[in-house]
């Protein structure tokens, strides 16, 4: 059974306010560029190197998606089963290849630190979290198609997949009675779009992007707690500051 809370909606609207305002960010400055009769191209043979170097830093809002198993009615005692929202955060650098006018080959190596939790709520009225404090290294692989640039402005879109793996992992944290344990890797399908102002020195890009776990990082453990539970996959929005 699927069940829709009113954070979900939330998490909607804010990716929704940040396209808004990466949207906004762009139009004005078009409007600008018309406004002037002259406008300095800055770096202005950035796309001949094949190949730039950058840093990261990003705000992830994420969480556990959830699929109850068959006893989750008969057997399990919680009536509840949720994963909240949280916000995380991860830094990294930037290598990205020239490939055409339109498309690169981009790469954002990464360490995130993550709280992502599964909480549990009974018909007494009690509740019971369990709590996923981690450190990922994320190495994505990503293909960027980007416009026209307009004077010192362009948009893009990228999409691609991830291969995260936890390195603090505590290897008696799960299993024990009453722990619930998940899996130290996982694999994700991710898409965004983003938008790059030049300046003199450096190329800024605010990016927003969509993270879709595809393996079940749910560890089956021997005790009840996880009974309710046959799959947990990751979802993820990032909102990236990339300079370059």
């Amino acid at each position: 059974m699927h069940n829709t809370y009113l954070r979900d909606l939330f998490n909607l609207h804010r990716s929704k306010v940040i396209f808004g305002i990466l949207g906004l960010f762009m139009i004005a400055q078009e409007s600008q560029a018309q406004g002037v009769g002259y406008r300095r191209k800055h770096l202005e043979y950035y796309d001949d190197k094949p190949i730039h170097y950058g840093i990261l830093f990003a705000v992830p809002f994420t969480r556990f998606n959830i699929k109850h198993s068959n006893d989750f009615i008969p057997k399990d005692s919680a009536f509840v089963i949720q994963s909240p929202t949280n916000a995380a955060f991860r830094m990294g650098f930037i290598v990205n290849a020239f490939l055409t006018d339109h498309w690169d080959l981009r790469t954002t190596p990464s360490v995130s630190l993550y709280e992502r939790n599964v909480k549990f709520s009974y018909p007494n009225g009690t509740d019971k979290t369990e709590k996923r404090e981690s450190t990922w290294i994320e190495i994505p692989l990503l293909l960027k198609y980007k416009s026209l640039r307009r004077v010192n402005s362009r948009m893009y879109m990228l999409a691609g997949v991830t291969l995260g793996i936890e390195t603090n992992v505590k290897r008696s944290r799960g299993g024990g009675a009453g722990r619930l344990d998940t899996k130290s890797s996982d694999f994700s399908v991710d898409y965004g779009v983003g938008y790059e102002q030049f300046f003199e020195f450096f190329k800024f890009s605010p990016e927003l992007r969509f993270s879709h776990g595809l393996t079940n990082v749910f560890q089956p453990t021997k005790n009840s707690l996880g009974v309710g539970i046959s799959k947990m996959t990751t979802h993820t929005v990032t909102l990236y500051l990339n300079f370059e």
